[in-house]
């Protein structure tokens, strides 16, 4: 009567998928914001608030990179 270890894995998988992909979605926000903060304001900052946000875009893009490929081993 029960859908077994199969099924339970799966809904497993499904539901880490959803959190990794939610998190890579933030992660890359975060970069586009950085990006978008840089071209907007970058006349105004100091070259270490321009060297700051290049790091913090890279940080966040990297996380990403991670939740994408940790969905991507996942559903070898």
């Amino acid at each position: 009567m029960g859908y077994g270890k199969g099924m339970a894995n799966e809904i497993k998988r499904t539901i880490e998928d959803i959190g990794d992909a939610a998190k890579e979605g933030m992660h890359r926000g975060g970069a586009e914001i950085e990006h978008e903060k840089r071209a907007a304001f970058g006349d105004s900052m100091t070259t270490g608030e321009k060297v700051g946000s290049v790091v913090n875009e890279t940080k966040e893009n990297a996380k990403a990179d991670i939740d994408k490929a940790k969905r991507e081993i996942r559903d070898l």
